[in-house]
This record gives C-alpha cells, sequence and structure tokens, in this order.
C-alpha cells in the first residue's frame, strides 16, 4: 500500500531525519557534515533514538547533540529505548527490561549499555561489584547528561508525518500510545498494512538499508551493528537518502 504525502503536505522547506546512532560519533559527525552541506547550517533535524550502546562513543553523541541545540540549532532528538534503558540504569540500578525477551540485560555486550558506560570511562567488566559500578556510573554520567535523557521527547509531529522511535499500535490514538510501544513495538506496526493519520517515520528494527513501506519508513540501517548510518532528506512530497555524492530517492 502505498502512502504518498497530500497536497496539505506540501513542504516549504527540506526536513532532515538520522536513523539509530547507537554510538557510532564518527557516523554522526559524517550525517551532520551532509545535512549542512545539503540544507545549510540551520537546517532542521530530527534523531529518531537510539543515541546510545553497542559504538564506542555514546558520550560524545550526547554532547554533540546538547551543545547543537543549546547553540539553537532546530534539532529535535527523539527517545529510543536504549537512550530509556541508560536513563533508568542511572535512576535505579535498573538492567532489565521487560520487553527484551531475551531476559539480557542493559550491561551485556549484546544490548551494548558496556559500551556506554566505557564512554564514561566506567569499567563495565561482569567481575566487578555490581553496585560499584553504579556509583562510579552515577558519578561519571554529569547531571546534564540525565536530565537530557529524561527530557527527550517520545514523538514529534511535523508536515503531515509521524516520527517516532519504535512505531504505534495501529488504531490507537496518538494520545493513549503507551510508552512501551513507542520505545519497543514491531508487530503488530510492521505487519500492518493499512494507512495511519499520519506517514510514519521511525527506526528500531535494524535493516540492511533504509525502506520506505508506503505507510511507513524505516531508517534504521543497522549502524549499531557495524552498517552505515542513514540520513534521510524530506522535501515537496518526496524522500531521499543523503549520501556523500547527494540525494538518492527511496520510494516504495
Amino acid at each position: 500500500m502505498r502512502r504518498t504525502l497530500g497536497k496539505g503536505d506540501a513542504m516549504t522547506s527540506p526536513l532532515y531525519v538520522i536513523g539509530d546512532i547507537h554510538g557510532e560519533i564518527a557516523m554522526l559527525d559524517t550525517a551532520l557534515d551532509r545535512i549542512a552541506a545539503d540544507g545549510g547550517a540551520g537546517a532542521p533535524m530530527i534523531s529518531l533514538g537510539d543515541l546510545v550502546d553497542r559504538g564506542p562513543g555514546s558520550r560524545a553523541v550526547i554532547e554533540t547533540l546538547m551543545q547543537g541545540q543549546a547553540a539553537g540549532r532546530d534539532w529535535t532528538v527523539l527517545k529510543g529505548n536504549h537512550d530509556r534503558m541508560f536513563q533508568r540504569y542511572l535512576e535505579d540500578g535498573r538492567v532489565h527490561d521487560a520487553r527484551v525477551v531475551s531476559g539480557v540485560d542493559w550491561l551485556n555486550p549484546r544490548l551494548g549499555g558496556d559500551k556506554t558506560l566505557i564512554s564514561y570511562g566506567v569499567d563495565a567488566d561482569t567481575g566487578r561489584s555490581a553496585s560499584l559500578v553504579l556509583e562510579e556510573a552515577r558519578a561519571a554520567v554529569p547531571a546534564a547528561h540525565l536530565a537530557f535523557l529524561q527530557g527527550m521527547p517520545l514523538f514529534h509531529q511535523a508536515q503531515g508525518m509521524l516520527f517516532v522511535h519504535a512505531g504505534i499500535a495501529p488504531g490507537v490514538p496518538l494520545a493513549d500510545q503507551a510508552e512501551d510501544d513507542l520505545l519497543w513495538i514491531r508487530a503488530p506496526f510492521l505487519e500492518h498494512t493499512g494507512a495511519h493519520p499520519w506517514l510514519v517515520v521511525h527506526g528500531h528494527t535494524a535493516l540492511e538499508a533504509p525502506a520506505h513501506c508506503g505507510n511507513r519508513i524505516n531508517l534504521d540501517s543497522g549502524a549499531g551493528y557495524g552498517r552505515p548510518l542513514t540520513v534521510a532528506v524530506f522535501e515537496g512530497g518526496h524522500v531521499w537518502m543523503l549520501e556523500d555524492d547527494g540525494r538518492r530517492p527511496l520510494v516504495p
């Protein structure tokens, strides 16, 4: 089912969207350079969340995005499930999330929380006392970073689109969407072929490459697994991938 932007959705300026970053600071720097080259320093940008875990530069990713916002950049940074796991660890030491069906904890390399703590200079070796690691993490992570995590919005609406980390429960009004679904959902969202009230732009479910599915666009191309970080540009009812050599159309 093809979902295109309607006449009322006509865009007056390009809007740039970055997929799941997962601590890949070098990729983020490249993405921001591409955006500046295509749209200028003041170009609006939306990050779909999962700033942290797996990659080596989670702290630098957070600092870069915080500094951009502080400088007045039109940057919207949405919360991902990994960002919430990091936040909850700092708040109450929680390492398990009920939505992780494997039961693996956040500090396990599969989820990558260990890499996030290492980026703050904290030894996350599993042989160390859990309480000591938590104490060191709370001392190492600036209060401003925790406040940033706590204040990240769950979704953003612009130009006839809904931007969200994981997706939405089909048929549920936006005001009634559960936070867990916005951050974690796969099925039934990924299996839904009908129209949503918006074109939904999301990440969370890593693919080999970004995909336009008609009623939704998935921009998680697997930066957390060593694949490239995707940057998309929406303009005039069309969407492109932004590459080093310019724009490449993304169509259903």
